[in-house]
């Protein structure tokens, strides 16, 4: 009886450890078991996307970034590859997703279908996970004024800098409202582990490069 006891002790204490553990390395980087599932719907995608580029520049030459934007738009659906998000300060390159669903999010960031297309001169609003599927937007608190956010979309590629940061409830709708000029906004919940408020940090479009044309001009303002 007593070694039976002993042994079940030891069975907590190696589970206990095994917890806590588990929980350093979700805090420190990220959940290991659903970035996984991200990896290989992050390959998928990549594929997909690559198709959509292809695609795109059979299309021909360029119009505007408006209207290419919106052209663009009306041929995905929810949960499908739309273009590459890179943010060089938190090391994240990924391709993000249409809609900020349960589902999509799991695939990779998401943006919201509220709001707008890079080159549509509007809010351009993208979630993702901080702390499980790959945690995107892990580390969203280091970002700085000035770095930058690039959205390589099938048209073309739009660079972001970082102007502000800003913590709301969740229940605040408004941050989905343009503001009659481009910016971006990457969300992730705040603070890690809950989901009562979330963490926005917002940047201004600051230059615009069409990949049919390969005419590059920097945003005014």
């Amino acid at each position: 009886m007593r070694r039976s006891i002993r042994f079940l002790g030891l069975l907590l204490i190696l589970g206990g450890v095994a917890c806590l553990a588990w929980a350093v390395v979700v805090w420190r980087w990220e959940d290991p078991f659903t970035s996984l599932y991200t990896a290989y719907e992050q390959r998928e995608l990549s594929d997909g996307l690559e198709s959509r580029i292809e695609g795109w520049r059979d299309l021909g030459a360029a119009t505007t970034p408006i209207a290419d934007a919106r052209r663009y738009r009306q041929g995905v659906e929810r949960g499908e590859a739309i273009g590459r998000i890179v943010v060089p300060r938190l090391d994240l390159r990924m391709v993000f997703v249409y809609g900020t669903d349960n589902n999509s999010l799991k695939r990779g960031p998401g943006l919201d279908q509220r709001t707008f297309f890079p080159g549509q001169g509007r809010l351009v609003y993208i979630a993702g996970h901080r702390t499980t599927y790959a945690a995107p937007f892990s580390h969203i608190d280091n970002l700085r004024r000035g770095d930058k956010i690039t959205l390589e979309m099938p048209y073309g590629t739009f660079t972001y800098e970082v102007t502000r940061s800003t913590i709301v409830p969740s229940t605040a709708l408004s941050v989905l409202r343009s503001r009659d000029r481009e910016e971006v906004a990457l969300q992730a919940c705040h603070p890690r582990f809950f989901a009562s408020h979330r963490w926005i940090t917002y940047g201004r479009l600051v230059r615009s490069e069409s990949l049919t044309t390969a005419d590059s001009e920097a945003a005014p303002g």
